[in-house]
């Protein structure tokens, strides 16, 4: 790393680097990485400088904009900031007569973007190690190369530039050279092969395959060392796949650098930015600005610089939030050349209106995007100092015109296919989990790398009640809008099966037969647990899914063994069997798909191996934490990627229960009554006895009246809330009436029961319905947990039944 970065630096023109950053109260700044020496050896700038100080560093950071100065030799102080945060300064130096260029500036202030990024996410470990990574984050390689041997000693960011592995290269240049275009190979065989004449530096530009067939632009800078001390000549360089590349001074390299660049460019930021590439350097223009058309108004994509100051003023009366956004009929000579749809060159001193005189005071080119028959954007290039447009620009603008506009109408619709896709994605997954009872669930997604950036997998957190929670993970095959269509059918239906009351299996197997009967080519993988959070108790089904993770308290990891079914749509009458897992608090339960473990160079059980490893070192005191460490850096995959992690914490206060099977008797309701007085009673939350009372007596008697079947009564004491729940067989949920007035004969039951409970309700249950009302007893003070007692007596209420 670091020969790479001494090379790199090196050929920018920088001698000596260093990275300051600001002490705890911003006094001093402290040197914490540095690279490069004077001749004798002693450090070349204090370990410690004062804010306040007259220092280059210092002067940066308070002024918190790039100091350069090219007296005694070449120095450049660049501030490192990011989210409106002054996270210290890089000074770099170079023995540079006229001081570092435009050029040079520009990459230096790319690295200063790039060491500034890893100080605010992610320090490395070793805090000095800042210099070499924000360097190979900038995609800087670097070799050695000797001309008698063929011999070449490349880094790792090389050889990913050119697209080989660190495995499959042989040290050759001949195996470099395999991956260039042929018509490119004359220029490099001239660096293979250096003249005698050609001690000097050089640069030359030239293209690859990439594996997947794809082709790139490499910028290669090398220059000739004479043989020393036994050793023979050698080539020393680097390459950069950055888009500010040197362009050939003809017209027809710089077209050519041109399409292939675009051919590149997918999003219109990308175009945007090879726009402003091929045109603000090479035409030594002010500013470049791409907007596209919408109506009659320009949607701004690009802006560089992109400061407001640097625009005109009725430019800045119009920003909004990143960027412009201004009506063309302010605008009227824009207006008119876009209805033309001709390129514009206007010299100095032609009379513009402000909006564009101020955009290219020294000369100013208007130059319509054409596509399919329609102007589908402008852009627009302009000059400080006054330009003379020479015979044939007007043909080179002309051309690029041409070709900008193709690829930002090819650009819009990427935009919008993929920012259509995001929004699908976003609808068909929950906006947010539910406030768990003894836990904490987090999830994650991120979408496929490759294509339309929408797929079929998808989690849930359902509250099937206050006690139980069901966790549901899955994967419809395939990534397109019908695998994400179904994927949505298949959430839902697995909900609404899931809030029916249903028992895991049947909850799957349900889903399984809609899956079937909708005769798709797609199946599903799935896995589902339901929690107990009050015992800790799990029950797990697994269609064709990867097996769930559980990091128990003590930071071990163990992959469970589910008993698993098949895929969902296989199979209309497959069993899928149940696994009982019991949790203890502090385990944390991972559900996965294989997008996070599987990979076409990471086989599924070695990144299930690496995922465990990764949950087992993660802190579990932050479960969104312990998700972004599981995702490792975040990057987007091959595959979509889905992560449901809970934390099972336990309930600090648990509930009393009790219940009461009530037999179809003359006298039913007043047992009813009896058994809840009594429980009520033991529980010494005697002011919640008359309400509760009302409730059950009103609530029994709708369902012995209105419904067949078994009628159960149960109470819970959870807190200060007393739950009254009355299960019928019924599904029909009770209707209060529309009107009451005084020849009203029913319904004025349930006013009643909703005017003296602080809710009420009714859930679907296997089998029938539930009819819920909740009561708080002011003043209760409850125990943590319950007694001996208490517990007793909850057992003998649990499907007690009949008259005492």
């Amino acid at each position: 790393m670091r020969t790479c970065l001494d090379r790199a630096l090196t050929f920018v023109g920088v001698t000596r680097a260093a990275v300051y950053v600001p002490d705890a109260a911003h006094t001093e700044l402290r040197l914490v990485d540095s690279v490069g020496f004077p001749p004798d050896g002693r450090p070349w700038l204090s370990d410690r400088l004062a804010v306040s100080g007259d220092e280059p560093a210092a002067q940066a950071f308070r002024a918190d904009r790039p100091l350069w100065r090219n007296t005694g030799g070449a120095l450049g102080a660049l501030p490192l900031d990011t989210e409106g945060r002054r996270l210290g300064c890089l000074v770099v130096t170079g023995d540079l007569a006229d001081g570092f260029q435009a050029e040079q500036r520009r990459f230096l202030e790319r690295y200063a973007d790039a060491v500034a990024f890893l100080l605010r996410h992610g320090t490395p470990a070793a805090p000095a190690a800042l210099l070499g990574p924000a360097l190979r984050s900038l995609r800087v390689g670097s070799f050695v190369l000797t001309p008698d041997t063929g011999v070449t000693e490349a880094d790792d960011t090389l050889l990913d530039l050119v697209g080989i592995t660190p495995d499959d290269f042989d040290g050759k240049a001949d195996t470099l050279l395999a991956h260039a275009l042929p018509e490119d190979m004359h220029a490099l065989m001239s660096v293979l092969e250096p003249a005698a004449d050609t001690s000097g530096r050089r640069e030359l530009e030239f293209r690859v395959r990439g594996p997947t067939g794809e082709m790139r632009w490499l910028s290669l800078s090398c220059r000739s060392e004479p043989a020393v001390d036994g050793l023979g000549e050698r080539v020393v360089g680097v390459i950069t796949a950055t888009p500010v590349l040197r362009r050939g001074a003809d017209d027809v390299a710089r077209i050519q650098w041109l399409t292939a660049a675009l051919d590149d460019a997918t999003t219109v930021q990308e175009v945007g930015r090879v726009v402003v590439a091929a045109l603000r350097d090479p035409l030594g223009a002010a500013r470049v600005a791409l907007a596209g058309l919408q109506d009659d108004r320009m949607m701004v994509a690009v802006l560089d610089p992109p400061q407001p100051a640097a625009w005109p003023a009725v430019w800045r009366a119009e920003w909004r939030t990143e960027w412009p956004d201004a009506p063309v009929r302010l605008l009227p000579t824009l207006q008119e050349a876009l209805r033309d749809g001709r390129v514009d060159l206007w010299p100095a001193g032609t009379e513009l209106e402000p909006g564009l005189a101020g955009v290219g005071p020294g000369g100013l080119a208007v130059l319509p995007l054409p596509a399919k028959g329609r102007i589908t954007g402008v852009c627009l290039v302009g000059w400080d100092e006054p330009h003379a447009f020479a015979p044939e620009e007007r043909s080179l603008l002309t051309a690029t015109a041409a070709l900008v506009g193709q690829a930002l109408q090819r650009a819009h619709a990427h935009d919008a296919e993929q920012e259509l896709a995001t929004m699908l994605q976003r609808s068909l997954l929950p906006r947010r989990l539910p406030e768990l009872p003894g836990g904490t669930a987090v999830a994650r997604y991120l979408p496929a790398r490759r294509g339309l950036q929408v797929g079929g997998d998808w989690y849930d957190v359902i509250a099937l009640s206050e006690e139980r929670v069901a966790l549901v993970i899955g994967d419809v095959q395939g990534h397109s809008a019908a695998a994400a269509t179904i994927m949505g059918q298949m959430r839902t239906a697995v909900r609404a099966y899931a809030m029916e009351g249903h028992p895991p299996d049947v909850v799957v197997s349900h889903a399984n037969r809609l899956l079937v009967s909708m005769e798709t080519d797609l199946f599903a993988t799935c896995c589902y647990a339901e929690l107990d959070m009050e015992e800790g108790n799990t029950l797990l089904v697994r269609a064709g899914h990867l097996a769930p993770l559980l990091r128990n308290p003590d930071g071990t990891v163990e992959e469970v063994e589910v008993a698993g079914g098949p895929p969902l749509g296989i199979l209309a009458e497959a069993d899928f069997p149940m696994t009982a897992v019991a949790l203890t608090p502090g385990t944390v339960l991972a559900l996965v798909t294989d997008g996070l473990v599987e990979a076409s160079d990471l086989p599924v059980d070695e990144g299930m191996r690496r995922t465990g490893a990764a949950l087992s070192a993660a802190d579990p005191a932050h479960p969104g934490r312990m998700a972004d460490a599981l995702l490792g850096d975040g990057a987007r995959r091959e595959d979509d990627v889905a992560l449901l992690l809970m934390r099972y914490d336990g309930m600090r206060i648990k509930p009393i229960r009790a219940g009461w099977m009530v037999w179809r008797l003359p006298d039913a309701v007043m047992h009813a009554r009896r058994f809840t007085a009594r429980t009520l009673r033991r529980w010494k939350v005697e002011e919640a006895i008359d309400p509760a009372l009302l409730v059950v007596s009103e609530l029994v008697t709708n369902a012995l009246v209105h419904t067949q079947g078994p009628v159960q009564v149960d109470l819970t004491l959870r807190g200060d809330r007393v739950r009254i729940a009355v299960s019928d067989a019924s599904p029909r949920a009770p209707a209060k009436p529309v009107i009451v007035d005084w020849e009203s004969t029913g319904g004025r039951g349930l006013l009643l029961v909703e005017a003296m409970s602080d809710a009420f309700g009714t859930v679907p249950v296997a089998g029938g319905k539930q009819v819920w009302s909740e009561i708080t007893v002011p003043g209760h003070a409850p125990d943590d947990t319950a007694g001996p007692a208490d517990l007793a007596g909850t057992a003998l209420g649990r499907g007690g039944g009949g008259p005492p």
